[in-house]
């Protein structure tokens, strides 16, 4: 039943490929495998003629201890060169593995990590996988070298008694069907054990991450019982699996040394009765501990393998999503030069986490070359979608979305992506120093290149200052710096990535005035030559602006510059008299 039991062979069959890879030391290993297990089915052959030798004294006892050396030193090669290449072959499919499941979730579209948990793929990417690589290198091989070795051990068995292998088979599947039953249980209990680990992981992320809110409103105590919720259950799960595995372990134990104690006394009664030599008689017994042992085996490295399904089917899960956006059959080639017009025709979009909420609502705009736009608009009005819309994160649910003429839809969105820049409103900090912060906007810019963009964005000043200049590494998401020093490095990397269409969302928001006054100017300079849309709730930002357009729930409710506005009333006018008036 466990050889027919295709769900223990599922992780061999999802790690074919990654073997493929790797042709030679497979065929060695396998080489190894059949070595190792040869050899130990020899072991016992050899024996039996040993033993009968030596109660004949007929002289030729040296030859077949030699024989018996040779055999010995061809299991211990075989088994050194099988624990090396399988540990080398699983630690390679580790990092194989590791690489296609990162560049996989690369590649999936924003709409899948709305909704996924960073912590939980972090667990596939580690956890899962390190499971898997202990499988391999633990559990496969032995699994095969144990079903090679279990089958000529039975073999063996009646070859040299018929009777006696008859009551060992007979016998064994009868007390191994409650082992079965209990195998089949650790696949599931494993499952759920690594999920409750990938739940630590995901709540202990965004803990750390929130370390300084979590601080400031002192509550360390909640967040600590919370983890400690979570490790319960994880440990709970944890000795579920044990306990299943210990009940296996016991099974093992009974089956084996049960039959080779039924075989024992059968056996003893066929040598006295002279039905059998004791040589034969001695490799039977080798051959029914070889099977029970081989069996055994087979049983705790099932268990093993079916636990590791777990982690491969949650693996199998994540490589077989798809990213909603991806480039069309027939690409449509933005022309060049960039002109940077931006177009949206009838545009309605609800985001997949609130598929009965749109986010902006036939939503229409023409914008030229060059043009500076201003949205403005509560929160939740839309102005941020519209950014997600023309870096093709989503596509449209109606409506078409347009860059220099071409249907976003029927373009590359890396061609798109490329076309334009962005100062976010809380800008990502990466783990390095000033240098590759800003040249991550074009990674073949020159340190001149880097330090002129800098200078623009006004952020050498406070750079220079630091204890290594730009080399000064910048800590973890930036925590060296304040936030307007992190929002001035943002705006020097979309400075430095030179591209048509510039979208800055509250790009001077965490800016003090003079900071704010000297990096407008430098923003003015750099929009002056693209198309520039400028997402702000201060509304003295936007009053340069060629257009100002006022979402409200999604819809676009005024269009004009700052004066016409003002004069019309309206929602604009009403955040314009707050802002300036005080009111």
């Amino acid at each position: 039943m466990v050889l027919r039991d295709q769900r223990t062979f599922r992780i061999v069959r999802f790690l074919k490929p990654y073997l493929s890879a790797y042709p030679r030391q497979t065929a060695a290993l396998v080489i190894a495998v059949l070595g190792a297990a040869g050899s130990t089915l020899l072991i016992g052959h050899r024996v039996g003629l040993l033993v009968d030798e030596a109660s004949r004294a007929n002289g030729r006892t040296l030859g077949s201890v030699a024989a018996l050396l040779l055999l010995i030193a061809i299991l211990a090669i075989s088994s050194g060169a099988r624990f090396h290449l399988s540990f080398w072959i699983g630690e390679r499919i580790a990092v194989d593995l590791r690489k296609r499941v990162f560049d996989h979730l690369l590649t999936l579209s924003p709409d899948f990590f709305e909704k996924a948990q960073i912590g939980d793929l972090l667990s596939r990417l580690t956890g899962d996988i390190a499971l898997l690589q202990v499988v391999i290198g633990a559990s496969i091989t032995p699994i095969l070298r144990n079903v090679i070795i279990l089958l000529g051990a039975i073999f063996m068995l009646f070859h040299t008694s018929t009777l006696l292998a008859c009551l060992v088979v007979t016998v064994v599947p009868v007390m191994l069907a409650p082992l079965l039953l209990i195998a089949q249980r650790a696949k599931s209990q494993s499952r759920a054990l690594q999920d409750n680990l990938a739940q630590i992981n995901s709540y202990a992320e965004e803990t750390l991450n929130a370390a300084r809110t979590m601080q400031a409103f002192t509550r360390e105590r909640l967040h600590a019982e919370g983890l400690a919720s979570r490790v319960e259950r994880a440990a709970a799960s944890s000795l579920e699996l044990v306990r299943t595995r210990a009940l296996v372990i016991t099974f093992e134990i009974l089956v084996g040394l049960g039959a080779v104690a039924l075989a024992l006394w059968v056996g003893g009664n066929e040598v006295e009765s002279g039905r059998m030599t004791q040589g034969a008689f001695s490799a039977f017994i080798l051959y029914a501990i070889t099977a029970a042992l081989s069996g055994s085996a087979l049983m705790t490295l099932n268990s093993v393998a079916q636990g590791a399904q777990g982690a491969a089917e949650r693996l199998i899960e994540l490589l077989q999503q798809q990213p909603s956006i991806k480039p069309p059959i027939e690409i449509v080639h933005l022309p060049v030069p960039p002109r940077g017009a931006i177009e949206f025709e009838n545009v309605t979009h609800c985001y997949p986490s609130r598929p009965d909420q749109a986010a902006i609502a036939d939503f229409s705009l023409c914008m030229a070359p060059g043009e500076t736009l201003a949205l403005v608009g509560p929160s939740g009005s839309g102005k941020s979608t519209v950014f997600q819309l023309l870096f093709r994160f989503y596509d449209p649910l109606r409506g078409t979305v347009r860059i220099d003429g071409v249907d976003l839809k029927s373009a590359a969105p890396e061609e798109v992506r490329r076309r334009i820049a962005v100062v976010p409103q809380e800008p990502v900090i990466f783990s390095a120093d000033a240098w590759e912060n800003i040249r991550y906007a074009r990674h073949d810019a020159t340190d001149v290149e880097v330090k002129r963009a800098a200078d623009a964005a006004g952020a050498s000043e406070f750079l220079e200052q630091l204890p290594n200049g730009f080399a000064t590494f910048l800590g973890e998401k930036g925590f060296r710096l304040s936030g307007g020093q992190r929002q001035r490095i943002a705006i020097a990397r979309a400075i430095l990535r030179d591209a048509p269409i510039l979208l800055l969302d509250e790009a001077t928001s965490a800016l003090d005035a003079d900071s704010e006054a000297a990096v407008q100017k430098a923003l003015a300079k750099l929009g002056s030559e693209r198309t520039t849309i400028v997402i702000a709730h201060r509304l003295s930002t936007v009053r340069r602006a060629h257009r100002i357009v006022v979402l409200d729930h999604g819809r676009q409710v005024a269009t004009g510059t700052h004066e016409s506005l003002v004069a019309a009333g309206g929602l604009y006018a009403h955040l314009a008299s707050l802002q300036f008036n005080g009111h």
